[in-house]
């Protein structure tokens, strides 16, 4: 029994064997014990689905899953060298070590934290809420902007380095940076007033200035549509803030506004009965609001009826077979009424001298 002692007794780097058999016993039952324990509970929260608990149960099994295994070995190595002295260029990086692992092990459970609270927020909402998708890679993209160079300042101040000298200086080269990648900046400060107003989402038809074309990726310098010719526009956004946006996504209803250009020889009679008519076509046309008809016109090369009703969806196509219906049945009914349609005069073209280069280019882009 006195050998067995004697040997626990013999030093090694400065530590009795018998510390470090209780060391390493510490380490290697921690290291076992905290994975599974970990596999088990993500066992569990897969078994029940996602979403199969309650919000704070489901919050803290999400965050077991989300914990780094090199964040475990550091807990075990913490625990396994409580009784154990080192010198002290061991001591201090052992120390950097853990700290290092600790706020970074912190920051990824504030993101995991932040990603479950906009999920859940997304889950609360009556149908996909596409407006929250959209915003949802910039807002994770300044959350972790916020949240590690939150635990980077903390981490530094822990072991023991002096912070506000540090802020000083990358507040002055945060100047010069800034003034470096303005542009950069103004994107993705026009990124954030994006996530946050919320004018568009992903999937709405928009017409920025001369450009039309649906929402297909939100980013944080740049927006990308495609086009109705097919083609993909990178637009910034900061333009795209400064611009006047057109968001034919969230248009509920769509108004619908034509002329009829009549003959000055028909009857009165059969003029007093042009807007009944057409009031009895569009009110049995469906998925239509009629609005109003009216003889508004007398002085011009014809008589103008200027009629206006709602199409009750926003769909183009539901539009387009709508009118073409009520054009038809309008061509009938005037013939039945012996109502003709004046042709208008088209305008007179003056013959002028074949455009010059420069006059070509700006006539095509018209075009």
């Amino acid at each position: 029994m006195s050998d067995w002692r004697e040997v626990l007794q013999v030093q090694f780097l400065g530590n009795p064997l018998g510390t470090w058999a209780v060391a390493v016993g510490i380490f290697l039952v921690t290291f076992t014990i905290l994975p599974l324990l970990k596999r088990f509970i993500t066992a569990r929260r897969r078994a029940r689905g996602e979403h199969g608990g309650p919000p704070v149960l489901e919050l803290l099994a999400l965050l077991v899953q989300r914990t780094a295994r090199l964040f475990l070995w550091g807990v075990a190595l913490w625990l396994g060298a409580q009784d154990l002295s080192f010198p002290p260029k061991v001591e201090r990086g052992l120390t950097v070590a853990l700290v290092l692992l600790f706020w970074m092990q912190m920051a990824r459970w504030t993101m995991t934290a932040v990603r479950f609270a906009v999920d859940a927020r997304r889950q609360r909402s009556t149908g996909p809420d596409t407006l929250l998708k959209s915003s949802m890679a910039v807002i994770l993209f300044i959350a972790g902007l916020v949240i590690w160079g939150v635990a980077a300042l903390l981490a530094l101040d822990s072991l023991g380095i002096a912070v506000k000298p540090l802020l000083a200086g990358l507040g002055i080269g945060g100047i010069a940076l800034a003034l470096a990648v303005q542009s950069v900046l103004s994107d993705l400060l026009a990124s954030v007033s994006i996530a946050l107003d919320k004018p568009f989402a992903l999937g709405d038809a928009l017409g920025v200035d001369d450009i039309s074309g649906t929402v297909e990726y939100i980013g944080v310098k740049s927006t990308r549509l495609r086009s109705v010719s097919g083609e993909q526009v990178i637009l910034s956004n900061a333009d795209i803030l400064k611009a006047r946006v057109r968001n034919f996504g969230r248009q509920h209803e769509r108004r619908s506004l034509f002329r009829l250009d009549v003959h000055y020889e028909t009857p009165v009679a059969a003029l007093a009965a042009v807007p009944r008519a057409v009031k009895e076509i569009i009110e049995a046309t469906p998925e239509t609001r009629f609005e109003r008809c009216h003889l508004l016109g007398c002085g011009g090369p014809a008589l103008q009826f200027e009629v206006v009703y709602f199409v009750t969806t926003a769909e183009f196509q539901v539009y387009a077979d709508a009118q073409q219906s009520i054009n038809l049945r309008i061509l009938e009914r005037f013939r039945t009424l012996e109502v003709t349609f004046q042709a208008v005069a088209p305008t007179q073209v003056q013959v002028r001298q074949p455009p010059g280069p420069v006059e070509a280019g700006r006539q095509a882009r018209l075009l």
